[in-house]
């Protein structure tokens, strides 16, 4: 397998989990790679049984269903899929490349939450916009400046974020849309790891609706459950929004599976019948596994202390990631250095590392007791 030297970077977070995909200890993508639980085991041995009742039913009832059973099990029941308002999309990245080539039309510049997922900014910037890193804490905490909002035609935020697991308040994200509405700006969420975190499950729709501003919403089912990459991303906009959306996605592709369309429905009923909740707890416990595995390492932090994701950032101390990504990965670990993720200033990313945790626990704590071993070799590993 090809390997990246220290010194060296990938050109995106993506080729980075490229390289873990056939490894056993695959700690880099925030794909979910666990076990497929009892209830989810019998969905995929009725395939053949979804693939003949997707044959021959309407498409579009499927997907009203779908929406429904999804949106439900995340608390989004306002969302607009009845009036002809939700997209499916291949994925939640498509479903951004459809965003991005939307507000090109319309504006140059977009205010983008700083640090969030590379391949945020690598899209939007590929169709030729302008990006101005909003601060989380910023974005959090306090009105955006009037200066900003003149300057950008889309404030872009993830919620959750990606990799920080920071989930916007509705009090914020109602004051917030409000001021996009005020300086007529489109208000645009990924909330890709919406499952994961109860507190990221009140009703997003409500809230953007009643603002009156324009407003985007990225959904995505391929973080929560292991189908390997059959997942649904959609693409949900408010009526006023004024873009291209429908004919860009129009151009790039006629429509999704009703095969997987109906996977995905039948693993939302079992969510929103405890499934979810399980997850979570899973989650929870594979985080501890991690951190009760690296709890005596010296020099290092777990920089999320409340985050909810599947995902955990481990802070090396003294040592630069890539050194230690370089020593784990000669013996088949991959977790994901973070430089990319500071999109704006990557070298703040220098000395962080993030390890995905929707994972089986044997294989956690394989990868935690290598990592362990990298961490406590200090004197190769110190920048």
């Amino acid at each position: 397998m090809n390997r990246i030297p220290s010194t060296v970077s990938a050109e995106n977070l993506t080729q980075f989990e490229t390289l873990a995909l056939n490894s056993s200890m695959n700690l880099a993508d925030g794909h979910a790679r666990q076990q497929l639980t009892p209830a989810q085991a019998k969905v995929i041995a009725e395939l053949p049984e979804l693939w003949a009742e997707a044959v021959l039913r309407p498409v579009a009832e499927i997907e009203q269903e779908t929406a429904d059973s999804f949106f439900g099990m995340l608390g989004q029941h306002s969302h607009p899929f009845a009036a002809g308002r939700t997209l499916p999309c291949y994925s939640s990245s498509l479903a951004m490349e459809i965003l991005a080539r939307s507000l090109v039309t319309t504006s140059d510049a977009v205010a983008l939450l700083h640090p969030t997922f590379d391949n945020i900014p690598d899209i939007l910037r590929g169709v030729g916009l302008r990006l101005i890193p909003v601060e989380e804490e910023q974005a959090h905490d306090d009105d955006l400046p009037a200066e900003l909002l003149q300057q950008v035609g889309c404030v872009f935020i993830t919620t959750p974020n990606n990799p920080t697991g920071r989930v916007m308040t509705a009090e914020r994200l109602t004051r917030l849309a409000e001021q996009c509405a005020e300086h007529n700006v489109v208000l645009a969420l990924d909330t890709s790891f919406r499952g994961f975190d109860p507190a990221a499950q009140f009703d997003h729709y409500a809230i953007l609706d009643a603002s009156g501003c324009r407003w985007v919403v990225i959904e995505d089912t391929g973080k929560l459950w292991p189908t390997l990459e059959l997942k649904i991303g959609w693409l949900v906009r408010s009526e006023n929004v004024d873009l291209p959306i429908e004919k860009i996605h129009s151009d790039i592709l006629l429509g999704t599976s009703p095969l997987i369309m109906l996977m995905v429905k039948r693993f939302a009923d079992d969510g929103a019948d405890g499934g979810l909740a399980d997850l979570q707890r899973t989650i929870a416990e594979n985080r501890a596994l991690v951190r009760a595995e690296l709890a005596d390492v010296p020099d290092i932090s777990f920089i999320d202390e409340d985050a909810r994701t599947s995902v955990e950032r481990v802070h090396v101390g003294s040592r630069l990631a890539l050194d230690v990504w370089s020593a784990v990965s000669s013996q088949n670990l991959y977790v994901l250095p973070c430089q990319k993720f500071h999109w704006a200033r990557p070298e703040e990313g220098d000395r962080m590392l993030r390890i995905a945790l929707s994972r089986n626990p044997s294989t956690l704590l394989a990868g935690a007791r290598v990592l362990r071993a990298a961490l406590l070799d200090t004197p190769g590993l110190q920048g």
